[in-house]
């Protein structure tokens, strides 16, 4: 059986986590899911990079929300070069799914958008592992995950 990574944080400010999971759960069987929480977005890659090496996870979802000052900005942009770092390290894929607080006019948007954007990607990591022909069949149709699809380019 296939292991499942999901790693969250306590600074978000939306249960995303619990929505990758909550997809996750709907969308197959044969694997089991493993979570964690770390308290910020820097702490991510460790704790992805520990469910890969010592829980033999075969996939990592890597969910966070930074805020919408530059500080925060930075501190994602460093969260996000280490998981790159940790998935050279291991091997193996790490979904990277951040919300930033500034991506939405309301709170509401907001909360929406983490929500859609957790169940999106974890449906790409589900088919990573389980069905890729699903992703190959939407390569180039401008998958945009949290928003609208972009949709194709026309000649």
């Amino acid at each position: 059986m296939k292991l499942i990574g999901v790693v969250d944080t306590t600074f978000a400010r939306f249960d995303m986590g619990g929505a990758a999971c909550a997809e996750l759960k709907s969308a197959g069987t044969g694997f089991r899911i493993v979570r964690r929480t770390v308290p910020g977005m820097k702490d991510l890659p460790v704790a992805a990079k520990k469910l890969i090496v010592d829980e033999g996870c075969s996939i990592v979802i890597a969910l966070g929300m930074p805020g919408g000052k530059e500080i925060d900005r930075m501190c994602a942009h460093e969260a996000s070069t280490g998981l790159i770092r940790a998935q050279l390290d291991t091997g193996t894929h790490i979904i990277e799914v951040f919300v930033h607080e500034d991506e939405a006019g309301s709170e509401k948007e907001l909360a929406q958008l983490a929500d859609k954007r957790s169940r999106e990607h974890a449906l790409n990591a589900y088919w990573m592992l389980f069905r890729p022909e699903e992703l190959a069949r939407r390569a180039g149709t401008g998958q945009r995950q949290g928003y609208a699809d972009a949709g194709r380019l026309r000649e």
